[in-house]
């Protein structure tokens, strides 16, 4: 397993509350490679802004990795769904999912995430799960060729109507039966829909599906702060073979430095474990 630190990219238009690190991406970038992160995580809201071939030499040069490509600061920052109500944004949307592919290409992360960036289903009249199936059958398809996977987040039932779980999302996976795209399971939406600390992920392990894990106690705060048992997931990770990358993405609380440096150092003495 190895840590990561969500951030947000210099194009974004604003504050996107759970990106961590403060500064320049240059200064974000040495911090995380300071306190011991392995990958950075990065939420844009416009990738062709960005210029990628840059990002990654500034990555190997701190000894990083992109860890994975966040759909978030695109729906937080400009308001657009893969299912928005309006066609238009819909459309935009769905365009800037295969740039965030591309770009996820382009600095060697291994995932694309979507979370809220899928809307809700109340915003469509109907059809809005096969829309969602066929959307994103259409876009993993795309990420296979570009050997990019995309992983779909469970959110509680308070910032989502479709997939609240992991056993809602491995329906769901069936339903879009493609090898590319799999689940992301966040430590805080665990917290709010499961039953159990360590059986969504080792389901979803034993599965073959889990993709990427968020971490966030149950109050969004640093792990650590709260009361989410930590321990107990990290274990049924390890004893189940994930390899792959738990990113802070959180509250920055109390600030965005504090947050990410106490996340890097609580996980990693449990992993140390």
């Amino acid at each position: 397993m190895k840590l990561s630190i969500t951030i947000q990219t210099p194009e974004v238009p604003c504050l996107i509350p759970v990106a961590l690190l403060s500064g320049s991406l240059e200064e974000k970038l040495a911090k995380a490679a300071q306190w011991g992160a392995q990958g950075i995580e990065f939420m844009t809201s416009n990738p062709q802004e960005l210029n990628p071939a840059e990002i990654k030499a500034r990555l190997c040069a701190y000894g990083l990795e992109a860890s994975a490509v966040a759909s978030g600061a695109i729906t937080m920052s400009l308001g657009i769904t893969l299912l928005h109500t309006d066609p238009a944004s819909a459309d935009l949307a769905r365009s800037r999912l295969y740039e965030l592919i591309d770009f996820a290409s382009a600095v060697g992360a291994p995932i694309v995430t979507i979370g809220s960036f899928r809307g809700k289903l109340a915003s469509v009249a109907s059809g809005g799960r096969e829309m969602l199936v066929d959307i994103l059958r259409r876009a993993a398809s795309y990420a296979q060729e570009a050997s990019i996977r995309i992983a779909l987040e469970a959110l509680n039932r308070y910032e989502g109507d479709i997939i609240n779980n992991h056993e809602e999302g491995l329906l769901f996976l069936e339903e879009v039966n493609h090898p590319a795209l799999g689940l992301l399971l966040d430590t805080y939406h665990v917290n709010v829909e499961e039953s159990s600390w360590s059986r969504p992920f080792q389901r979803t392990l034993q599965a073959g599906k889990l993709y990427h894990v968020h971490l966030g106690d149950n109050n969004r705060l640093p792990p650590g702060r709260g009361l989410i048992d930590f321990a107990a997931i990290i274990a049924t990770l390890r004893e189940n073979g994930y390899t792959s990358y738990l990113s802070a993405e959180l509250l920055a609380r109390p600030d965005a430095d504090t947050a990410a440096k106490e996340t890097l150092t609580y996980i990693r003495s449990l992993m140390e474990m």
